[in-house]
């Protein structure tokens, strides 16, 4: 059987032992060395050569963030953070996941807690998709220059230029999951403001990451990003990214609008907001020309929702294509039911969506 090398980072012994002991429990797992901090911990990377890393974020003399640049730098590694999860930790997070990192793991109460046997199961899950996974440069920009601190704050949002309006003919939705962020981050930062629909959005992650994540993608998008809000009516040249914790539909609003439907049902195949709602939500919508995206991710959430939409008359179907996914999940499961349009690549899915509505690239 094959073993995999994890280094396990962290400031605290204890949760040095916690982690250790929980990557240890699963056979193809071997902790290959522990580092206190992260300027020991990029030393460890080079001279162990871990398939994979668990990294937490606030540390002495070199914390997770710059160590996660350095990484990336020298020696490319998949990183799982190990993240709080405040709004602050989940601020963190999304830049940790914009500079490469692979994924990452919540702390459930603290960066010393018991709590932490909760996460087993996931933390175990995003090993094994760390270690087949894929690694590439960050999109849109290089990482940031070794002498600007790691937590400096993202830049102000571009200037929104674009016309909004309740009425429209096309909509947009996409859903995605592992390596998401980075995805709709390039994605979003190539669409134009005056996109002719809106662009309504699936990722999973927990309640306050995606409310960052929002932030995030508005700071680098021509488009007007927002986290949505229970009652939001739909206007073109906007995102609408589906809250963490909540699964997202969309309803008629009067005679010719739309709104957001926001839930805290069961969820779906272990996710809320799950794709497939979203995507549902959408065949009785068969006045609007709909284009939807299936990006990144483990598992096959959305696949089924797609298929659905195929057949009840969606114009566009995209599915990401290996070669540019992190985790070739989640579209595979949509190609598999031979229901894609069109097989792209990250960096064409923003030009493939401006060329289904009719816009010059």
């Amino acid at each position: 059987m094959v073993q995999y090398d994890v280094l396990v980072v962290d400031d605290s012994v204890f949760m040095r032992k916690i982690i250790s002991d929980l990557i240890a429990s699963e056979p193809e797992f071997r902790v290959a060395g522990t580092a206190r901090n992260g300027r020991e911990a990029v030393e460890l990377v080079k001279e162990l050569q871990p398939h994979v890393v668990t990294m937490d974020v606030e540390m002495p003399e070199m914390n997770g963030l710059e160590a996660l640049r350095a990484i990336m730098r020298e020696r490319p590694t998949p990183v799982i953070m190990l993240s709080s999860l405040t709004q602050e930790g989940a601020a963190e997070t999304i830049r940790a996941l914009e500079w490469g990192a692979f994924d990452f793991v919540g702390k459930p109460s603290g960066s010393i807690s018991l709590d932490l046997h909760k996460v087993k199961s996931l933390l175990i899950e995003k090993l094994h998709a760390a270690v087949k996974a894929k690694l590439g440069p960050p999109p849109g920009r290089p990482l940031p220059a070794l002498g600007r601190r790691a937590d400096e704050r993202p830049a102000a949002s571009p200037r929104k230029q674009g016309s909004h309006s309740t009425v429209f003919s096309h909509i947009a939705a996409i859903g995605t999951s592992t390596g998401g962020p980075r995805a709709l981050h390039q994605v979003l930062s190539a669409m134009p403001s005056d996109f002719p629909g809106p662009v309504v959005i699936v990722q999973h992650m927990p309640p306050n990451f995606t409310k960052s994540l929002a932030e995030r993608l508005d700071s680098i998008s021509p488009l007007r990003v927002t986290e949505a809000a229970e009652g939001d009516v739909l206007e073109s040249g906007r995102a609408y990214l589906a809250p963490g914790g909540f699964h997202m539909s969309i309803a008629r609003h009067g005679s010719n609008g739309y709104k957001v439907h926001l839930s805290r049902e069961e969820p779906r195949g272990g996710h809320r907001p799950s794709v497939d709602v979203l995507f549902e939500s959408l065949l009785p919508l068969k006045e609007l020309k709909r284009h939807i995206v299936l990006m990144t991710g483990m598992g096959s959430d959305g696949a089924k929702g797609m298929q659905a939409l195929r057949k009840a008359g969606a114009v566009t179907t995209i599915a990401e294509s290996e070669e540019t996914c992190v985790v070739y999940g989640m579209p595979r499961a949509a190609v598999n039911l031979d229901c894609v349009t069109d097989i792209v690549p990250l960096h064409g899915i923003a030009g493939k969506l401006m060329q289904a509505v009719g816009m010059r690239l």
